[in-house]
């Protein structure tokens, strides 16, 4: 029998979570078993999301270790409750009600991750993620992965797929492992998806499974401070870890030019903050 859990981290967000929580009540997908995973919330989240939704399980962690951490946490006790199936959400999202079903619907052997359209939740009609490839020679998404790209008709095999919102069978979890605990926010749905695809296990994007994505809720806004230390600090954790030997002077030059990049436009808008804390990330993810 097929025991689908839906996890999502929450941490002081909790408005957010509980409407995700009710667009997820509406899944025509039945049972579906809601999981929150609360990272030591500071404004009664767990209380809250308990008494509006008592069916919903929670389980709070003694701080917050961050989203692949959050994830794992998540994970082991789903898998322990019997889990089948794996939903990985961002609390920050609402969910049209068909998704899990199509989700779910593009699942055959030899499939280990699927994930749906994703549009931008102040934003319904536009495109943010429809996935993409992982260039081979500088390890990153390459080409746009939303904005510009026509939703495909069909279902469509792609390197990577957004952290924000994926289904796992069980035997992905089994095969591939957990998440990367050293990544506390940015690059973990990268640097997972690699995996998934050289574990020789295929990623599929399901065009008629949708989600609505409030960007970078949870860090403080596209570029802010935290935002942009955390991106920094994760981009360089996982050309740390993925890059091989040949890759090495192509990834380095890119990732400079990339770094030059992101100084001149903080430093031209005076986000100096930001721009402190970029470098700052840089820093700790390299050494």
């Amino acid at each position: 029998m097929i025991a689908v859990y839906v996890i999502l981290l929450n941490w002081n967000r909790c408005n957010d979570t509980l409407e995700c929580l009710a667009s997820l009540l509406t899944s025509t997908h039945r049972p579906l078993h809601l999981l929150v995973v609360d990272q030591h919330s500071s404004d009664g989240s767990p209380a809250r999301i308990r008494a509006a939704y008592p069916e919903v399980e929670v389980l709070e962690l003694a701080q917050n270790v961050g989203f692949a951490a959050g994830m794992n946490a998540g994970i082991r006790h789903a898998l322990q409750k019997g889990a089948t199936h794996l939903v990985l959400l961002n609390n920050d999202t609402v969910v049209a009600p068909e998704m899990v079903s199509e989700l779910l619907a593009q699942l055959q052997p030899g499939v280990g991750m699927v994930g749906p359209v994703i549009f931008y939740y102040d934003q319904p009609e536009s495109v943010w993620s429809l996935g993409g490839d992982i260039h081979p020679l500088l390890l990153e998404m390459s080409g746009n992965h939303g904005r510009g790209r026509a939703i495909p008709s069909q279902p469509v095999a792609q390197g990577f797929l957004s952290g924000c919102a994926l289904l796992l069978p069980r035997e992905t979890v089994e095969r591939v492992g957990l998440w990367d605990e050293r990544f506390f926010m940015y690059y973990e749905d990268l640097d997972y998806c690699l995996r998934v695809g050289q574990s020789g296990l295929t990623l599929l994007l399901a065009p008629a499974a949708r989600l609505w994505h409030k960007v970078s809720a949870s860090s403080g806004g596209s570029a802010s401070p935290a935002e942009r230390y955390q991106m920094a600090k994760s981009s360089a954790l996982y050309f740390r870890k993925q890059m091989g030997l040949w890759q090495t002077p192509f990834i380095l030059l890119f990732r400079s030019g990339s770094a030059l990049l992101w100084t001149w436009r903080l430093a031209r808008q005076g986000r100096w903050d930001a721009l402190v804390a970029y470098w700052r990330g840089l820093r700790d993810g390299w050494l």
